[in-house]
């Protein structure tokens, strides 16, 4: 698997930058839409966790999709994971995202106060 230069994330005080995810497993995307949304919230989840916080910790998000065809199927899965006061979220079309895929999400938490 190639390298890039960048982090699965960035504390800066008590914020921590998660860089943007995407539905990978094993070093290959999921398919389809939902799932890779499902797999990247669970791999910004798993960057989340490594610092001491949880989804509810996170106050921001974007969601970079390379359609809107796919929204409706990101918004069921989305809300699946923030059930309840879900995050403040920006969500946009772009041409394309790395390696082909359909979804990618970054975000903004708010780190515990013991961290």
């Amino acid at each position: 698997m190639a390298t890039y230069p960048l982090r699965a994330s960035v504390k800066a005080g008590s914020l921590l930058f998660v860089s943007g995810q995407l539905g990978i497993v094993d070093g290959a995307l999921v398919d389809g839409a939902s799932d890779q949304t499902d797999r990247a919230l669970a791999n910004f989840e798993a960057v989340v966790r490594e610092h001491g916080a949880t989804l509810a910790d996170v106050v921001k998000t974007t969601v970079f999709m390379s359609s809107m065809e796919h929204y409706a199927d990101m918004n069921e899965v989305y809300a699946r994971w923030f059930p309840t006061d879900p995050p403040a979220r920006s969500a946009f079309a772009v041409q394309e995202l790395p390696l082909g895929g359909l979804v990618e999400i970054e975000g903004v938490v708010q780190l515990p106060e013991d961290r």
